[in-house]
């Protein structure tokens, strides 16, 4: 049965990375409701913003990995439609260009509402974007993918969708911004380590190929403890109460994923690996939003 054009395209746009859009902008948008400060547009924009970047930037792997023969038959990863040979070249470039253009013109409001910060911020993330696997010097093939995803879909996602509902920085969302990106940062090390050997294969030099996979097994549970680092550090040194902690109701969910990663000996199980990681990122993200909200009631 021929697939539909749509469910190419949805394939494509890899829903299963969205949480990595979503997730900063619930946290820091938490943050702004607990001050007392939410602006429900800025942060629905932001968010429109956010998923499209993301969205750009899957489109923009996709046309640039294929460009560069990076994904070959020898792939275990979800299937790439540029390199299936469903969507074309030219398309998918025309995707990636219309996307991140949508996501410029949605960023004009929140320059509009929240100053030209938000212009500087907003094209630093597009153009990042389209150079983790573009340009002269791809920062996915030299092993700077991970601190991209560090600081653009953590720290700047985070504390920017702070900034344009409350117009100024926040310490507190410069914190829970650690441990978002942490777990962002995670779902990339699945990538890497599922992909390492054709990687290494086509000259793409990821953390794994440069350092080896106990590194990345490694830089894995370093995220996960950084993340659970941060909720501590709310309670004790920023004075939020209790229920700041209930992201320790994941602990175990995380303790077995780091588990799995460390064992796993077949590469093709990283696949749901992935995806799982990705909704663990959800799952912290919810519960530490609900324990900033829940912040100032009687514990």
């Amino acid at each position: 049965m021929k697939e539909s054009k749509s469910a190419l395209w949805i394939e494509a746009a890899r829903p299963q990375t969205l949480a990595a859009a979503v997730v900063p902008v619930l946290v820091g948008a938490s943050l702004a409701y607990q001050n007392e400060l939410l602006n429900w547009t800025n942060t629905s924009v932001a968010l429109i913003c956010a998923m499209l970047i993301q969205i750009g930037t899957n489109f923009a792997n996709d046309y640039f990995d294929f460009v560069k023969g990076s994904d070959t038959d020898e792939r275990i990863g979800f299937r790439r439609a540029t390199a299936a040979g469903l969507i074309s070249p030219e398309q998918m470039k025309s995707a990636t260009i219309l996307t991140m253009g949508l996501a410029f013109i949605f960023g004009l409001y929140l320059v509009w509402a929240a100053g030209w910060i938000v212009l500087a911020i907003g094209v630093l993330s597009l153009i990042f974007g389209v150079l983790y696997t573009g340009g002269p010097f791809p920062l996915g093939y030299n092993g700077l993918g991970d601190v991209f995803v560090f600081l653009f879909f953590g720290i700047v996602a985070v504390m920017t969708t702070y900034y344009v509902n409350a117009l100024e920085w926040s310490e507190a969302s410069f914190w829970a911004s650690l441990a978002i990106g942490g777990l962002c940062v995670n779902i990339l090390v699945v990538n890497n380590l599922r992909d390492v050997d054709q990687d290494r294969k086509s000259g793409k030099r990821t953390l794994g190929v440069l350092f080896g996979e106990v590194t990345l097994k490694f830089e894995y549970l370093l995220m996960v403890v950084l993340a659970f680092a941060i909720p501590p550090h709310f309670y004790v040194q920023l004075g939020f109460n209790i229920w700041i902690m209930l992201p320790y109701l994941s602990l175990p969910v995380a303790g077995y994923y780091v588990y799995k990663i460390w064992t796993e000996q077949d590469k093709k199980n990283l696949n749901p690996m992935l995806e799982r990681t990705a909704k663990y990122m959800v799952i912290f993200g919810i519960l530490f939003s609900i324990g900033i909200l829940m912040n100032g009631m009687n514990a």
